[in-house]
């Protein structure tokens, strides 16, 4: 297998998974890298009853399998590897791994979230002795004793469900007043019918306690401010992720969450690099989205890299002068100028080519070349603009930029 590649996939969970399967059944050469468990955090859900097409449910496991070997049947390639650096200016970018270097021409970014630190005392030091925040990972542990689940949206109540399969007691602490869960109604009913669950309600978890290995928590009612130890064998915390944008930290931008804002085409501020799944800023969060995210990214992405080559066949490599005029359909002025414009390409066909490029289709070239103004036309001569006119175009300003060429 040859380093390079047409789109190169960072991150094999659900997003980055649709992508490959879109991306690679278009014919274009296709790379996942992925340091973990093909499927992400998908892969540690038990099982999924709201995924379209799968009513009896599905697990996670099962649904990634399915969609990593689809990515394979249309040529997809995946390696287990680690990225560690990405550079991203430009036509070709390249992707650094511990192992090896590869180049694209485009990048996708699904490296996706992790569990949000609950922050307390005793957590960091029991870590994996106690506390967890994978039940489908570390249930198994728990047969026929007492854990603790701290949450109260989705994934809290869910997790708390399937630790019931398992643990003597599951008992999840709440924030809220008594009754009032942030999951929603289907799954709240569900948990409020489990007999294996109790709830301790307007508290708070102040500490891991344990020496070596969890043995309790101490628990505060926020109405009271009384704090009370409840013995417990292990505790799993549910309060939210964290996207995992270190390695695109100030190659791209960030808000202030972390999280890479992306455009409906799934576009970062990079041109080429596009953002699916859990790392970029979004309503909602779940597989599904995941996995339409990634499609949307693999078509813009196969769109940009066919724009970008006509660009630089068409325009950039040239020898000649090409006067390029960005126009809009939805634009009335620009309309009207086309015709002189083409007649002037015309006149100076000798010395200058012509290309059109619709602004409403591909917006992307016209903001890197500043065109805030339509119709504009740039003359450019060595892959370098060397002179423009905007707004209403004359003769004698189209006859202007004839002389520069």
């Amino acid at each position: 297998m040859a380093n390079s590649f047409d789109v190169i996939i960072i991150g094999a969970g659900p997003g980055g998974l649709a992508a490959g399967i879109y991306a690679s059944r278009s014919k274009l050469n296709t790379l996942v890298i992925e340091k973990g468990v093909i499927g992400g955090q998908a892969a540690t859900t038990e099982e999924m009853e709201n995924y379209p097409g799968f009513y009896q449910g599905v697990t996670g496991p099962q649904l990634t399998e399915h969609m990593h070997k689809h990515a394979e049947h249309f040529g997809c390639h995946f390696v287990k590897d680690e990225v560690v650096d990405l550079e991203l200016a430009g036509y070709e970018k390249a992707v650094i791994t511990k192992k090896d270097r590869y180049t694209a021409k485009a990048v996708i970014v699904a490296t996706g979230a992790e569990p949000r630190f609950l922050g307390v005392k005793g957590e960091k030091e029991l870590k994996g002795k106690g506390v967890s925040y994978c039940a489908t990972c570390d249930a198994d542990f728990y047969e026929d004793l007492d854990v603790v689940v701290v949450g109260n949206g989705d994934a809290a109540i869910e997790e708390a469900i399937y630790l019931t399969r398992f643990a003597a007691k599951v008992t999840i602490i709440v924030i809220h007043d008594e009754g009032v869960l942030d999951a929603t109604k289907v799954i709240q009913e569900r948990a409020f019918k489990n007999e294996k669950i109790e709830f301790v309600w307007n508290s708070v978890l102040e500490e891991i306690k344990g020496d070596g290995i969890v043995e309790a928590v101490a628990v505060k009612n926020l109405k009271t401010g009384k704090v009370a130890d409840l013995e417990t064998n292990g505790v799993f915390i549910f309060v939210g992720t964290v996207p995992r944008t270190e390695l695109v930290k100030g190659k791209v931008e960030l808000d202030q969450r972390g999280y890479i804002p992306a455009s409906e085409l799934t576009e970062t501020s990079v041109d080429g690099v596009y953002a699916v799944g859990d790392v970029r800023q979004k309503y909602l969060r779940q597989v599904v989205t995941a996995a339409a995210d990634g499609a949307i990214a693999a078509v813009a992405a196969e769109k940009y890299m066919h724009e970008e080559e006509n660009f630089k066949n068409e325009v950039l490599d040239k020898t000649r002068a090409v006067a390029v005029m960005f126009w809009s359909p939805f634009h009335q002025a620009s309309l009207e100028m086309v015709p002189l414009v083409e007649e002037f390409a015309g006149q100076h066909s000798e010395k200058l080519d012509m290309v059109k490029i619709d602004t409403y289709r591909n917006q992307r070239i016209a903001r890197r070349y500043d065109v805030q103004e339509m119709p504009s036309v740039l003359l450019f001569k060595g892959g370098e603009v060397v002179g423009r006119v905007t707004g209403q175009l004359t003769r004698e300003k189209l006859e202007e930029l004839a002389i520069l060429g």
